[in-house]
């Protein structure tokens, strides 16, 4: 019998109502598994209305209460992880380490929100004027909504609702309607540990409910993951109807490699970072930039070890890399690699063919580098999003520097070789939000912000961190002046001198 997910409105499950549901299908097979139903725009409505109902009085509960909550889900996140694992593994196709590790990066957010008190701290200048204090303090906002990609369909939910809640919002989330399972499953997690009913809703379904929830005239926040066209769009629509938005976009991540670079670390870095959850995450590598003599040895040290990556399904643990998401995905990259050569690339390795034996309907891909790849070819201009590596020659640090801050995108990128002075100006001149420094997938820790530049981030505010808890709240400063008690009127004893 086929799974149905519903959604969860209110502190409980919600039938949908409309008699429409996508299917869910399990990578490995192909198998349609599970139907997702699709809201209405009336039951986006009745999200919002649990959460703007919820806010009267979560808004105003006490930070003691609130991270009490963010405590005890932590504990059953943690108690519970190779579960939410496997329901991701068997959406979205990612090997068991893969999604453990996923969820180990939503953790440390929820750690963040645990520790929001420190936040949350305001400021105050005392004596400003005769008797005047000034205090700066920081309020929640409301009803805020996410909208969240296939990809990481446990961490990036957690990037956006555990700072939102801990910070006095209500949350309403619209995951991906490709693996909505995990979502319910926190959603559920998040009831056992006390969280009062509304406070954390999800809708699941198509346009139809993101652009309600961008209209909603009760929603006051929209946090959204993605594509770069899906980013503009979230950006343009939400903020025309006055909303606070921080979309974050796609990305085409550089690699670039010094000729004093160690070659083997950057080779398995490369690799690691280019086929790593099947390419499908916005920080992986997508194209590495070699700079003078290395780029033949350094092609030949990622081809050897790209072609010893296991790749079956997720389920199965001598596996290294699992399927696409969708067949349509899975088609869309291979486009790629068989249009390369006309191009005017070098075609390496080509995945394009690969299937495994006993689940031949599955979303399968092989490893694809693509070597001497021009800036002119779409496989080095789009976000691909699948486990093809570009590799770009360059004569210099200069040009390699120039080539990278061409690119449209801004997410992240990384620098390979032993010279600190290069890396120093590497991390001073490159236009990217992220950099590493020998360092491939250089996302910060949960109290750092992520966030890139250029197409690959809408809005001011970068995605968990501080800025996250700025996100979340809005700044109120309050002037004050109390009269001394000594001026009390005659009669009253406060038992103040009145000599002053």
């Amino acid at each position: 019998m086929t799974k149905i997910v519903n959604h969860w409105i209110g502190g409980k499950t919600a039938e949908g109502a409309s008699g429409t549901y996508g299917p869910v299908t399990d990578p490995a097979t192909g198998e349609v598994t599970t139907k997702v139903a699709f809201a209405t725009v009336e039951e986006v409505d009745a999200a919002v209305a649990a959460a703007k109902d919820a806010y009267r009085t979560w808004g105003q509960s006490s930070l003691a209460r609130r991270t009490a909550v963010m405590f005890r889900f932590r504990a059953l996140l943690d108690e519970h992880r190779d579960e939410i694992a496997a329901l991701i593994t068997a959406e979205h196709g990612k090997v068991h380490s893969d999604a453990l590790g996923e969820v180990a990066r939503g953790l440390e957010i929820v750690d963040l929100a645990c520790g929001i008190t420190v936040q949350l701290k305001g400021e105050l200048s005392t004596q400003v004027a005769s008797r005047v204090d000034v205090a700066a303090i920081r309020q929640p906002l409301g009803v805020v909504a996410g909208i969240t990609p296939f990809n990481f369909p446990a961490m990036v939910p957690m990037w956006m609702f555990p700072i939102a809640i801990a910070c006095g919002n209500t949350f309403v989330l619209k995951p991906s309607e490709k693996d909505p399972s995990a979502s319910v499953r926190l959603a559920e997690l998040l009831a056992e540990a006390g969280l009062p009913d509304g406070v954390f809703n999800v809708v699941h379904g198509d346009k139809v409910a993101v652009d309600r929830l961008l209209e909603h005239p009760d929603v006051k926040a929209v946090s959204f993951v993605g594509s770069t066209p899906i980013a503009r769009y979230i950006h343009t629509t939400a903020s025309a109807n006055g909303k606070r938005v921080q979309a974050l976009g796609g990305a085409k991540n550089h690699m670039l490699v010094l000729p004093d670079a160690d070659l083997d670390a950057a080779a398995d870095a490369a690799v690691s970072a280019a086929y790593g959850s099947a390419g499908e995450r916005c920080m992986a590598i997508s194209a590495v930039v070699a700079v003078g003599s290395v780029g033949d040895a350094l092609v030949e040290k990622i081809r050897e070890r790209a072609e010893k990556i296991k790749i079956g399904p997720g389920s199965d643990p001598a596996s290294e890399m699992g399927p696409l998401i969708t067949r349509a995905h899975r088609d869309k990259v291979a486009s790629y690699v068989t249009g390369a050569a006309a191009e005017g690339a070098e075609v390496v390795l080509d995945g394009t063919g690969y299937t495994v034996e006993g689940h031949e309907d599955g979303h399968w891909i092989g490893i694809s580098l693509l070597d001497r790849v021009p800036t002119t070819a779409k496989a080095y201009q789009d976000e691909i999003f699948g486990p093809v590596l570009c590799v770009l020659r360059v004569e210099t640090y200069d040009e390699g520097v120039a080539l990278i801050n061409a690119s449209p995108f801004g997410n992240g990128t990384a620098i390979f070789t032993r010279d600190g002075g290069a890396a120093r100006r590497f991390q001073l001149e490159i236009e990217a939000g992220m950099v590493g420094v020998n360092v491939p997938i250089p996302v910060p820790v949960g109290y750092h912000s992520f966030g890139g530049w250029k197409d690959s981030l809408f809005g001011d505010h970068h995605i968990y961190g501080n800025d996250g808890t700025h996100f979340y709240t809005r700044g109120k400063v309050v002037t004050t002046r109390w009269p001394d008690p000594a001026d009390a009127p005659t009669g009253v004893d406060l038992g103040f001198p009145r000599n002053h």
